[in-house]
């Protein structure tokens, strides 16, 4: 739990989410608002799937 804590993709991708829970809160609601939603998590995904395919790849050198 802690390699993904502390990796930094996903330390920025939380951060990310903080300013599309902003937008949300001040913006307006539209098609955009949706799109930067779809984009935040799969950007978040691929933060944790990089993480873990690090963490598998760690295994397979020992």
């Amino acid at each position: 739990m802690r390699k993904y804590l502390f990796s930094g993709a996903v330390i920025s991708a939380i951060f990310s989410g903080v300013g599309v829970l902003r937008a949300t809160t001040a913006g307006p609601r539209d098609w955009r608002l949706v799109l930067m939603w779809i984009s935040w998590a799969a950007s978040l995904a691929i933060a944790i799937g990089t993480v873990a395919e690090e963490a598998r790849d760690g295994e397979l050198e020992l």
